[in-house]
């Protein structure tokens, strides 16, 4: 299609549609560019996105061999919105627009200009791809240094070089500006833009781009999807496959970094999915893999108050939050938990009893259970263990007076169950309580309340503590001895009336 003079807003430019339309004789006028759009690209190059600048360049290589020319038209406005701008200038000087922006277009349009949109398609693979055999999970890529990748599966992997010399900078703008162009063409989208860094996702790739000062030298990590297994493939017990589908509403999926625990969420959801259950997520990057049944919401682009509103009133039958890191992710949890949402939330963790940890002091204990009744461990893509979380009104195991009876969070391991840890409240202070594989876990408590008081004092290496069933004998260096009877005695006093145990101190020689 032939114009007169067209002006590309910066949609167009960095996604190389303006280009192509000159190099392709489309375009028999000036390219007229706003003074705003070449300062937004200049402001991007700056931060380390240079996009923009390199089509831009391609821009002007195109422009001089079919003899067009390439104009810089100033803005009467001062602080006018670039887009604004863009269609002023249209109007004035009755320009075609060229833009890639869809919604851009139609605006444009319903106002009476003349629009070509379109994007660019690359019909090459990327240019990260070469890098990726079957067996690599992701690829590290760094100025200076020759490519790496981890090669293996979930928790069974090493880093190898994948070959070739030291990256040089050129050759990762390169590789940069391809992942870029491929994002505002359409075969993915920027989920995170920031002024160090940038996370892209393509297809089924996750990118993240850091660029100096924010890092030392420009970095590209990708990161591909190796497996997409079922919740069949897991081998779960059809019990515990019962209670996904009847009694867990509230499911922590923990692990380390790594170890599988968001491939376990999407086998997870996609399960929910064929059960007729209406699923919503919370993802920061959305690298989910999911039918388009299932709505995948971005943390990074609303907010918390926005996530809890639409969530409520939509009224989903489970949301899955992946990841769960800061006190406002554990806010919208545990609320829309308790408001009758069923949660499954992704959160790392060494041990699964850690996951439950960070719960500890953001939620008050005796509604962890009510917020938290199933907790599942991956390790190594397997499910490791899994535990149930129930409340009872007991006396602690390790106590032993009666009037010591009060809310006991029991956690249960899912396929024996037997209880392996107990949380409870026992004066200021919350008792994570393990009850196997410890011989002194029943002293556990005791020898913890006794540290804590004589650790303001001594040296707590220096302290021996044993325990038996009606007493506690503390040793502790006999130059020590003065100062730990005159400041700690009290304290230990009023430590033994809680305890029902007689502790005695004794000097060690």
């Amino acid at each position: 299609m032939d114009t007169e003079d067209v002006i590309a807003d910066l949609s167009a430019i960095k996604s190389g549609f303006i280009a192509d339309l000159v190099s392709g004789g489309k375009v028999t006028g000036r390219v007229i560019i706003s003074e705003g759009t070449l300062s937004a690209i200049r402001r991007e190059s700056e931060r380390g996105d240079i996009l923009g600048l390199e089509e831009l360049i391609k821009l002007k290589a195109a422009a001089d061999q079919v003899g067009l020319k390439i104009e810089i038209e100033r803005e009467e406005r001062r602080g006018e919105d670039i887009e604004e701008a863009v269609l002023r200038m249209a109007f004035s000087g009755n320009y075609t627009l060229v833009t890639s922006n869809e919604n851009f277009a139609k605006i444009a349009e319903t106002m009476g200009l003349r629009v070509i949109a379109g994007r660019t398609k690359l019909q090459r693979p990327p240019l990260f791809s070469k890098y990726f055999s079957r067996d690599v999970m992701s690829v590290h890529l760094k100025e200076g240094l020759v490519p790496r990748g981890k090669v293996g599966r979930p928790g069974r992997w090493k880093l190898e070089d994948l070959g070739g010399e030291p990256l040089e900078r050129g050759e990762l703008d390169k590789i940069v500006q391809d992942i870029l162009e491929r994002a505002e063409s359409g075969e993915g989208f920027v989920e995170i833009k920031r002024e160090g860094s940038n996370i892209v996702m393509l297809k089924d790739s996750r990118v993240i781009i850091t660029f100096p000062p924010f890092s030392d030298k420009l970095e590209v990590t990708i990161t591909r999807k190796v497996a997409e297994p079922e919740i069949e493939d897991y081998k779960l017990s059809q019990r515990l496959i019962n209670r996904f589908k009847e009694r867990a509403e509230g499911i922590l999926i923990a692990g380390a970094p790594g170890m599988g625990k968001t491939t376990f969420a999407q086998a997870l959801a996609k399960f929910y999915l064929r059960e007729n259950k209406i699923i919503k997520t919370i993802e920061s990057p959305r690298d989910l893999h999911l039918p388009p049944t299932a709505t995948q919401y971005s943390k990074t682009k609303s907010s918390s108050e926005e996530l809890h509103d639409v969530l409520l009133l939509s009224r989903p039958d489970y949301t899955f939050f992946d990841e769960m890191r800061d006190t406002e992710d554990f806010k919208i949890f545990t609320d829309l938990r308790l408001a009758g949402v069923g949660m499954v939330g992704v959160i790392h963790a060494t041990t699964p009893i850690d996951a439950i940890q960070r719960f500890i002091g953001r939620v008050e204990l005796g509604v962890i259970p009510s917020v938290i009744d199933t907790v599942v461990f991956i390790n190594n893509g397997e499910v490791e263990k899994v535990y149930e979380l129930e409340t009872r009104v007991k006396i602690p195991h390790g106590l032993t007076e009666s009037d010591l009876t009060r809310p006991v969070v029991q956690v249960k391991n899912f396929d024996t169950g037997e209880v392996e840890f107990e949380i409870y409240v026992f004066g200021e202070r919350t008792f994570v309580v393990p009850l196997k594989g410890k011989e002194r876990s029943k002293d556990y408590v005791t020898n913890s309340m006794i540290n804590r008081i004589l650790g303001k004092y001594v040296p707590l290496e220096d302290v021996k503590i044993e325990s038996s069933d009606g007493e506690v004998i503390i040793g502790v260096p006999s130059q020590l001895m003065n100062t730990v009877v005159k400041r700690a005695r009290k304290k230990l006093l009023k430590l033994e009336e809680k305890l029902g145990k007689r502790i005695t101190i004794k000097p060690i020689f």
